[in-house]
Protein backbone atom coordinates (compact mmCIF):
# COMPACT_ATOMS: atom_id res chain seq x y z
CA UNK A 1 0.00 0.00 0.00
CA UNK A 2 1.67 3.24 -0.98
CA UNK A 3 1.89 5.95 1.36
CA UNK A 4 1.03 9.43 0.76
CA UNK A 5 2.78 12.40 2.88
CA UNK A 6 0.07 13.66 4.96
CA UNK A 7 1.39 17.45 4.34
CA UNK A 8 2.23 17.69 0.44
CA UNK A 9 5.43 20.04 0.10
CA UNK A 10 5.22 23.81 0.93
CA UNK A 11 2.41 23.06 3.67
CA UNK A 12 2.42 22.93 7.07
CA UNK A 13 0.84 20.39 9.60
CA UNK A 14 -1.88 23.12 10.16
CA UNK A 15 -3.53 24.89 7.37
CA UNK A 16 -6.35 27.30 7.99
CA UNK A 17 -9.46 27.40 5.69
CA UNK A 18 -11.49 30.46 5.93
CA UNK A 19 -14.78 30.85 4.83
CA UNK A 20 -15.98 34.08 2.99
CA UNK A 21 -18.32 36.03 0.96
CA UNK A 22 -17.09 36.84 -2.61
CA UNK A 23 -14.03 34.60 -2.12
CA UNK A 24 -12.99 36.05 -5.41
CA UNK A 25 -12.61 39.81 -4.36
CA UNK A 26 -11.17 38.30 -0.99
CA UNK A 27 -8.45 36.97 -3.07
CA UNK A 28 -7.90 39.85 -4.43
CA UNK A 29 -7.79 41.46 -1.40
CA UNK A 30 -5.24 38.88 0.50
CA UNK A 31 -2.64 39.73 -2.19
CA UNK A 32 -2.73 43.64 -2.41
CA UNK A 33 -2.94 43.69 1.57
CA UNK A 34 -0.91 40.63 2.99
CA UNK A 35 1.27 40.10 -0.56
CA UNK A 36 -0.19 36.59 -1.00
CA UNK A 37 0.52 34.44 -3.93
CA UNK A 38 -2.43 32.35 -5.53
CA UNK A 39 -1.52 28.89 -5.77
CA UNK A 40 -4.61 27.44 -7.16
CA UNK A 41 -8.51 27.93 -7.74
CA UNK A 42 -11.43 25.43 -7.76
CA UNK A 43 -14.18 26.86 -9.20
CA UNK A 44 -18.13 25.83 -8.50
CA UNK A 45 -20.03 24.77 -11.47
CA UNK A 46 -22.18 27.88 -11.18
CA UNK A 47 -19.43 29.19 -12.55
CA UNK A 48 -19.58 32.23 -9.41
CA UNK A 49 -18.34 31.29 -6.55
CA UNK A 50 -15.37 29.31 -5.14
CA UNK A 51 -14.98 25.71 -3.76
CA UNK A 52 -11.46 25.88 -3.49
CA UNK A 53 -8.42 28.22 -3.55
CA UNK A 54 -4.96 28.07 -2.01
CA UNK A 55 -2.86 31.02 -1.07
CA UNK A 56 0.33 31.58 0.21
CA UNK A 57 1.90 33.81 2.12
CA UNK A 58 5.52 33.71 3.06
CA UNK A 59 6.08 30.04 4.09
CA UNK A 60 2.25 29.13 4.96
CA UNK A 61 -0.26 28.08 2.85
CA UNK A 62 -4.49 28.96 3.68
CA UNK A 63 -7.39 27.73 1.60
CA UNK A 64 -10.49 29.95 1.29
CA UNK A 65 -14.18 29.30 -0.45
CA UNK A 66 -17.24 30.89 -0.50
CA UNK A 67 -19.56 30.01 2.01
CA UNK A 68 -21.44 27.03 0.73
CA UNK A 69 -25.34 26.61 2.08
CA UNK A 70 -26.14 23.72 3.33
CA UNK A 71 -22.44 23.46 4.58
CA UNK A 72 -22.60 24.56 8.08
CA UNK A 73 -20.06 26.81 7.87
CA UNK A 74 -21.36 30.69 7.44
CA UNK A 75 -18.59 33.14 6.53
CA UNK A 76 -18.05 36.12 9.27
CA UNK A 77 -18.84 39.26 8.42
CA UNK A 78 -16.59 42.77 9.41
CA UNK A 79 -19.80 43.03 12.14
CA UNK A 80 -19.29 39.32 13.33
CA UNK A 81 -15.66 38.65 13.07
CA UNK A 82 -14.56 35.28 14.04
CA UNK A 83 -12.84 34.98 17.88
CA UNK A 84 -9.52 33.83 15.95
CA UNK A 85 -6.48 35.62 15.00
CA UNK A 86 -4.28 35.03 12.29
CA UNK A 87 -0.50 36.05 12.95
CA UNK A 88 2.08 36.98 10.14
CA UNK A 89 5.77 36.95 10.84
CA UNK A 90 6.86 39.86 9.15
CA UNK A 91 10.24 41.67 8.72
CA UNK A 92 8.55 45.03 9.38
CA UNK A 93 5.39 45.65 11.17
CA UNK A 94 5.01 49.17 10.64
CA UNK A 95 5.42 48.73 6.96
CA UNK A 96 3.13 45.75 6.73
CA UNK A 97 0.42 47.44 8.76
CA UNK A 98 0.15 50.09 6.44
CA UNK A 99 0.00 47.80 2.82
CA UNK A 100 -2.84 46.41 4.72
CA UNK A 101 -4.53 49.32 5.82
CA UNK A 102 -3.56 51.08 2.00
CA UNK A 103 -5.59 47.90 0.88
CA UNK A 104 -8.99 48.29 2.90
CA UNK A 105 -8.04 46.49 5.87
CA UNK A 106 -9.72 48.36 9.07
CA UNK A 107 -6.95 49.21 11.78
CA UNK A 108 -7.65 47.54 14.71
CA UNK A 109 -4.09 48.03 16.90
CA UNK A 110 -1.35 50.62 15.33
CA UNK A 111 2.35 49.35 15.47
CA UNK A 112 3.65 48.90 19.09
CA UNK A 113 6.99 47.39 20.42
CA UNK A 114 5.40 44.61 22.76
CA UNK A 115 7.45 43.46 26.10
CA UNK A 116 8.04 39.92 24.82
CA UNK A 117 10.38 41.89 22.34
CA UNK A 118 8.09 42.18 19.27
CA UNK A 119 6.82 45.00 16.95
CA UNK A 120 3.00 44.05 16.76
CA UNK A 121 -0.56 45.38 14.82
CA UNK A 122 -3.69 44.83 14.10
CA UNK A 123 -6.02 44.67 11.31
CA UNK A 124 -10.01 43.72 9.96
CA UNK A 125 -10.08 42.57 7.03
CA UNK A 126 -13.46 43.47 5.10
CA UNK A 127 -14.27 39.83 5.23
CA UNK A 128 -14.00 39.24 9.28
CA UNK A 129 -10.80 38.03 9.84
CA UNK A 130 -8.87 39.52 11.98
CA UNK A 131 -4.85 40.01 11.33
CA UNK A 132 -1.63 40.55 13.42
CA UNK A 133 1.69 41.41 12.29
CA UNK A 134 4.89 40.43 14.47
CA UNK A 135 7.84 41.59 13.69
CA UNK A 136 10.76 40.49 16.10
CA UNK A 137 12.80 42.81 17.42
CA UNK A 138 15.02 41.31 20.16
CA UNK A 139 15.85 37.73 21.51
CA UNK A 140 14.88 37.44 25.43
CA UNK A 141 14.75 34.51 27.81
CA UNK A 142 11.86 33.10 29.46
CA UNK A 143 12.85 35.26 32.91
CA UNK A 144 13.37 38.34 30.67
CA UNK A 145 9.71 38.03 29.29
CA UNK A 146 8.42 36.92 32.80
CA UNK A 147 9.82 40.57 34.26
CA UNK A 148 8.83 42.54 31.41
CA UNK A 149 5.43 40.90 31.67
CA UNK A 150 4.94 41.43 35.21
CA UNK A 151 5.72 45.17 34.38
CA UNK A 152 3.45 45.31 31.43
CA UNK A 153 0.47 44.07 33.66
CA UNK A 154 1.83 46.42 36.72
CA UNK A 155 1.29 49.47 33.73
CA UNK A 156 -1.94 48.49 32.74
CA UNK A 157 -3.46 47.73 36.29
CA UNK A 158 -2.28 51.52 36.87
CA UNK A 159 -4.22 52.94 33.76
CA UNK A 160 -7.37 51.24 34.52
CA UNK A 161 -7.78 53.52 37.93
CA UNK A 162 -8.77 56.18 37.54
CA UNK A 163 -6.90 59.00 39.70
CA UNK A 164 -3.82 56.93 40.41
CA UNK A 165 -0.27 58.75 39.44
CA UNK A 166 1.41 57.15 36.39
CA UNK A 167 4.87 56.07 36.89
Amino acid sequence: MATANPNPQGRHTIVPNLVVRECAKAIEFYKRAFGAQEISRMPAPDGKSIWHAELKIGDSVFFLNDEMPGMGSPAPTAEHPVPVTMWLGVPNCDAAFEKAVKAGAKPTMPPEDMFWGDRCAGVADPYGYVWSFAAHQKDMTQEEIRRAGEQFAKSMQQQSQPGQPQR
